[in-house]
């Protein structure tokens, strides 16, 4: 990848703090004890568990899926509050979880945490240069953010592969890599909400399975792919409910436009689920083995 792709791909600075940086006590509010801002993990319509045990048991799925567990080194690209680094450095043996973010108040809660083995970086996939491999890496709801709608279709897919290329140097031999990210389902690019794409997730596009497909081809190999697009439409309906229940605290956070905008984004998105508009893919991916000697590394035979 040259400087200049690295100087524009993985997310707007901008646009990530334009959304993520709004307020912590605002999504604290609203968000469960872990302060989890991506989709949940239920075992089918009639589970009961509540959304903090399903947000945890979605974390626990990705650092299962990567590798992670009792590993050195992993890495969180998109690392939000931290939930999933102080996971795997308080209950699966990782003795140092680097976490990824640009956003300044999500970097400034995980450093105040000051949690034993949790490092954060304010930078992009695009630029991070580590000094040591990773053992494993997990990336969950920044995918979204990585390619711009104003891209092709192929050059979206030259972002995907940049990343997925850059995820394989940066793994040792055995590791891997455990994905989760909103993709388009039934809806064309063409048909997204206007509101959604300039009021809250400026500057960003989402992925079609079918381009994640090619961009992995020759770098990652898919092990198992699955869409959740039910859990996210239960996590959304959980998210507003919960705004509702606090929603004079928030309108003195953060103001009635705002709490409004937030409210119309999480119905949107829980129907958008329900109907099959919209996603949620979580993967399971392992650098492709090249050679015997390759193969015997990474203990594939």
């Amino acid at each position: 990848m040259s400087t200049a792709d690295s100087d524009t791909w993985g997310g707007s600075r901008a646009a990530i703090q334009y959304h993520y940086d709004l307020s912590n006590d605002f999504y604290a509010l609203w968000l469960d004890e872990t302060r989890t801002y991506s989709c949940a993990l239920w075992h089918g319509p009639e589970d009961p568990a509540d959304l903090a045990t399903a947000q945890r048991r979605k974390i626990d799925y990705h650092i299962r899926e990567s590798g992670a567990v009792g590993q050195r080194r992993v890495l969180d690209i998109g690392c939000g509050w931290g939930a999933t680094l102080r996971r795997l450095t308080g209950d699966h043996g990782v003795v140092e979880a680097v976490g990824l973010t640009l956003s300044d108040a999500q970097a400034d809660f995980i450093e105040a945490q000051q949690s034993r083995g949790v490092g954060v970086r304010r930078e992009s996939w695009a630029t991070h240069q580590p000094a040591q491999p990773y053992d494993a890496i997990i990336s969950v709801g920044a995918f979204e953010h990585f390619a711009k709608p104003t891209e092709s279709v192929p050059e979206r897919i030259a972002v995907y592969r940049g990343f997925f290329e850059r995820a394989t140097s940066w793994l040792n031999p055995a590791g891997g890599l455990s994905l989760q990210t909103i993709a388009y389902g039934t809806m064309r690019p063409e048909e997204a909400n206007a509101f959604m794409k300039s009021q809250i997730f400026p500057d960003a596009e989402l992925p079609r399975l079918s381009d994640i497909v090619a961009a992995a081809e020759g770098v990652m190999e898919i092990v198992a792919v699955r869409n959740d697009r039910m859990d996210y439409s239960r996590t959304c309906a959980l998210w507003l409910e919960r705004l509702r229940a606090k929603r004079a605290a928030a309108l003195k956070m953060v103001g009635s436009e705002t709490v409004q905008r937030y409210e119309q984004y999480l119905k949107l998105a829980t129907v958008g689920f329900r109907m099959g508009k919209l996603n949620l893919l979580r993967l399971s991916l392992r650098p492709v083995v090249r050679g015997w000697r390759g193969a015997i590394a990474s203990n594939a035979v």
